[in-house]
């Protein structure tokens, strides 16, 4: 796992080998083990429970999921514990970096500068325009 990835696509991979239920944009459901997923959201199930939209129950052996036609995963409670939400836990908390703080500062600050140096007196409270 790279770490361009995203933590859902980190906890879909942790769930690998793990009882999953997945739910279908078109209201069918498996739950079954999952044996592989990718970083599209498809995954492989096997050993499934499946229920059709009129509510009949039927078992699968194995089964391909395309991600996009999911509409929702249910993956095991045991799953919140993995060490990357830890990792992401403590970055909230604060004991790391905040996750999307400083980028509009930044640009303000660098606004203010730009017109400081044209000469002009930056006003408490107003941003001048960034020209880029």
């Amino acid at each position: 796992m790279s770490r361009t990835l995203g933590i859902l696509v980190k906890l879909l991979h942790e769930a690998s080998g793990h009882a999953v239920t997945v739910e279908l944009k078109s209201s069918e459901l498996y739950r079954g083990s999952m044996v592989e997923c990718k970083d599209n959201w498809n995954y492989q199930l096997e050993n499934i429970t499946y229920t059709a939209k009129n509510g009949k129950v039927s078992q699968l052996e194995h089964v391909f999921i395309r991600g996009n036609k999911v509409i929702f995963m249910v993956i095991p409670d045991m799953l919140k514990n993995a060490p990357m939400l830890k990792h992401l836990e403590a970055r909230i908390k604060g004991k790391g970096y905040a996750l999307g703080v400083g980028r509009g500062r930044a640009i303000a600050t660098r606004a203010r500068a730009q017109a400081a140096s044209r000469g002009a007196t930056p006003r408490k409270g107003v941003v001048p325009p960034v020209t880029r």
